[in-house]
C-alpha cells in the first residue's frame, strides 16, 4: 500500500480500507443542512432562562431541549473533524471544523446559565419535581451529581468574578507550553560515528531507544540541558500552576487541590493513596528488571538513557493488516460473540482508515458521537506496535458502542477516569493470546514489549502521580516551591522507584520540568489505575471465562455515565478503593518478568 496516495486516491483505489463518514452524512450538502439546522438551535434557550424552577414541565423540555442540542452538535463536529484528519491540507473540510467549533462555543455561552440556575432551585424541590414526571427521571443522575456541588458554589457574583480570572491564572501552562512547543530548541545529537543529528521533541525517545548508547547518552544530555538552563524558570511556571490549583480549590471550600481534582470525577482520595502504597510495595519487582537490564545489555553503570533501549534486538516481526485482524479476532475470542459480533461489525461496515495518505493527520484514535458508528483513524505501518494500536483503538469503540446503544445521550459518554480501561483490557486478552502462539524469539519481543508498557505506564506514571502530590502538599503548607525543591524531590522519587541500579544523576532530577500532564491537575494518576483495572479485568475474563465477560460487558461497556465510574469498576468486578487491582497488575508485572527472564538465559 503506497504511503504517497492523495485522498481522493486512496479513496477511489482501496475504499474498503477507508472509513464511510456517508453513515453520518450522506454528502457535504446533508452536513450544511444538519449545520443550519443546529444553528437555528441559538436563541431557543431563552424561552428557559429564569423558569428552570417554575415547575417539573419547564425543566423537563429545557433539559431535553438541551441534551437534543448537544446530541445532533456533536454528529455535525464529528464529521467535519473527521474529515479534516482524513487530509489535513484540504482548506474545504478545515473550515467544515473551525466552523463547527465555532458553533459549539456560541451555543455552549447560550446555555451557561443552566448550571448556575439549577443550583439556585432548592434541592428538594429538584427532588419533588423529579418524582412528579417521569421523563425527568432520566436526568435524575445528572440531577444528583449537581447537587453534589451545592457546597462548592458560590454565589453568582464570586463565581462570575474566578470564571474571568480563570484566562490570567492559565497563564503558567501557557507559558509552559509555548516555551515547551515553540521557543525551545535543542543542539544536535552525535551518534558514535561522529554523525550528527537534528534532535526535536520527537525523535528524542528514538534516540534513546537506539542500540548506539553515544547517541543515547548525546539526546539524553542535550534534552537536558536545555531545559536545566531555565531550571528556575520553569520551576516558577509549575509552581504558579500549582498555586492556581490550591486558590481555586480553597476559594470553593475544598481542603486540598487533590480534594477538588478528583470530584470532577468523584473519585475517593483513598483510590490515590492505595495506588502509590501498593506500588512502593512491590517496587523491588521494578528494581529486579533494571538489574536484569543491566546484565542483558552488559553494562557496568547503568544510566537514565539506557532504560529504553530494547532488550531484544535483530527480530523482525512485520505485521500486515490482513494478518493483523486475524491477531485480534482470535485475541479478543474470550470476549465472547456478542463483543466479537460489534468487532466485526466494524471491520465489515468501514468503522477503519486503516493507512496513510497524503495530508492525514499522523497517529491514530477512536471517535465518534451518540448518533454515529465509532471511528477508527490509524496510520498503519505493518508492526506489531499497529497491531496494538488497532486492538486498543477497537477497546474504545466497542466500549463506546455498548454505552451509546445501551444508554440514552446523556449518559452514553464514560469518564476519563474509566477511559483507557477497555482499551488496555483488549491489549492484555491480545497480549495473553499472543504469548501462547508465538515462536520464542518472538515471544521474547513481545514480553520485553509488555514490561516495558508495565514501567512506563503503571511505576513512572505511580511516580509522576507521587511527585505531583508532593509539590502540591508543599504550597498548601505554605513552603517555597523552589527549582531546587522541586529537584530535590523528583531524585528522591526517581531514586526510591528505580532503585540504586540506574544512577539517579543531576539531569534526571529536572525531569519533572519537561512533563507536560503536571499542568494538568492531577490527571496523570488515572493513567496507572485504568492501567490495573484493565488487568485485573483481563484476569477475571481469563481464568472465569462467561461470568466475568457478562459482568464486564453489562456492568461495565453498557452503563456508560450512568452512576459514579468506582461503583461501575466496582459492579464489572474490580474495587479501586482496595489495593487488589494495583496488586492483580504488579503480580502480572511479576509474571511476564518471570518468563522473560527464563527465556532470556534458556
Amino acid at each position: 500500500m503506497s504511503q504517497q496516495l492523495t485522498r481522493e486516491e486512496q479513496e477511489q483505489k482501496y475504499p474498503e480500507y477507508t472509513w464511510d463518514l456517508t453513515t453520518i452524512f450522506e454528502s457535504d450538502e446533508a452536513w450544511e443542512a444538519a449545520f443550519r439546522n443546529v444553528e437555528g438551535y441559538l436563541g431557543q434557550e431563552e424561552q428557559y432562562k429564569g423558569h428552570l424552577g417554575d415547575d417539573a414541565e419547564t425543566l423537563y423540555q429545557a433539559l431535553s431541549l438541551e441534551d437534543e442540542v448537544e446530541t445532533e452538535l456533536e454528529a455535525v463536529y464529528v464529521y467535519a473533524h473527521l474529515k479534516q484528519d482524513q487530509d489535513t491540507a484540504n482548506d474545504k473540510y478545515t473550515g467544515f471544523e473551525a466552523r463547527a467549533h465555532q458553533l459549539a462555543i456560541k451555543l455552549s455561552s447560550a446555555w451557561s446559565f443552566l448550571v448556575p440556575e439549577l443550583l439556585q432551585i432548592d434541592q428538594a424541590k429538584l427532588q419533588q419535581f423529579v418524582q412528579e414526571h417521569e421523563g425527568l427521571k432520566r436526568f435524575e443522575f445528572d440531577l444528583e451529581l449537581l447537587n453534589k456541588q451545592r457546597p462548592h458554589v458560590l454565589d453568582a457574583d464570586k463565581e462570575k468574578l474566578l470564571t474571568e480570572a480563570q484566562d490570567a491564572l492559565a497563564t503558567p501552562g501557557n507559558v509552559f507550553s509555548m516555551f515547551d512547543n515553540a521557543d525551545l530548541k535543542f543542539e544536535d545529537v552525535e551518534d558514535k560515528d561522529g554523525q550528527k543529528h537534528p534532535l526535536t521533541q520527537g525523535t528524542f525517545i528514538k534516540y534513546l531507544e537506539s542500540d548506539d548508547r553515544i547517541l543515547r547518552a548525546s539526546a539524553y544530555n542535550n534534552v537536558y540541558q536545555a531545559y536545566g538552563a531555565y531550571n528556575n524558570t520553569l520551576s516558577a511556571t509549575l509552581a504558579g500552576e500549582v498555586k492556581k490549583h490550591v486558590f481555586n480549590a480553597r476559594s470553593h471550600h475544598y481542603q486540598t487541590a487533590r480534594e477538588q481534582a478528583l470530584s470532577h470525577n468523584h473519585i475517593p482520595e483513598e483510590v490515590y493513596d492505595n495506588l502509590i502504597k501498593t506500588v512502593h510495595k512491590y517496587l523491588p519487582l521494578l528494581h529486579r528488571y533494571t538489574r536484569l537490564r543491566q546484565e542483558l545489555l552488559g553494562l557496568d553503570d547503568l544510566k537514565m538513557y539506557d532504560m529504553y533501549t530494547p532488550l531484544v534486538k535483530d527480530i523482525k516481526f512485520e505485521m500486515p493488516y490482513e494478518e493483523a485482524v486475524e491477531w485480534m479476532l482470535k485475541g479478543l475470542e474470550p470476549m465472547g460473540e456478542e463483543y466479537l459480533e460489534v468487532v466485526k461489525e466494524g471491520l465489515n461496515n468501514r468503522w477503519v482508515d486503516v493507512y496513510e495518505n497524503k495530508g492525514k493527520r499522523s497517529g491514530g484514535y477512536s471517535s465518534g458521537a451518540h448518533k454515529t458508528n465509532p471511528f477508527i483513524l490509524l496510520n498503519w505501518s505493518d508492526t506489531i506496535s499497529d497491531l496494538y494500536t488497532l486492538v486498543h483503538e477497537f477497546g474504545h469503540s466497542a466500549h463506546s458502542y455498548f454505552s451509546r446503544k445501551h444508554q440514552p445521550s446523556n449518559h452514553s459518554d464514560y469518564s476519563i477516569f474509566v477511559a483507557e480501561v477497555a482499551s488496555t483490557c483488549n491489549e492484555a486478552l491480545l497480549s495473553d493470546y499472543m504469548d501462547k502462539h508465538l515462536d520464542d524469539k518472538r515471544r521474547l519481543l513481545l514480553l520485553n514489549q509488555e514490561l516495558e508498557r508495565f514501567r512506563a505506564t503503571l511505576f513512572r506514571q505511580t511516580m509522576f502521580a507521587e511527585f505531583e502530590h508532593k509539590i502540591h502538599q508543599i504550597e498548601e503548607a505554605g513552603e517555597p516551591l523552589t527549582a531546587h525543591r522541586m529537584n530535590e524531590e523528583y531524585a528522591k522519587l526517581n531514586r526510591l522507584y528505580f532503585g540504586d541500579t540506574v544512577e539517579t544523576d543531576e539531569h534526571i532530577s529536572k525531569e519533572w520540568s519537561r512533563i507536560p500532564h503536571f499542568y494538568m491537575n492531577y490527571y496523570v494518576y488515572q493513567y496507572a489505575t485504568g492501567y490495573s483495572a484493565a488487568q485485573s479485568l483481563s484476569h477475571q475474563i481469563l481464568t472465569e471465562g462467561k461470568p466475568a465477560v457478562e459482568r464486564y460487558i453489562n456492568e461495565f461497556l453498557k452503563k456508560g455515565s450512568s452512576n459514579y465510574p468506582i461503583e461501575i469498576l466496582k459492579n464489572a468486578g474490580v474495587d479501586m478503593t482496595t489495593p487488589q487491582p494495583i496488586e492483580d497488575a504488579c503480580e502480572v508485572f511479576e509474571q511476564k518478568l518471570d518468563a522473560f527472564e527464563k527465556l532470556m538465559k534458556a
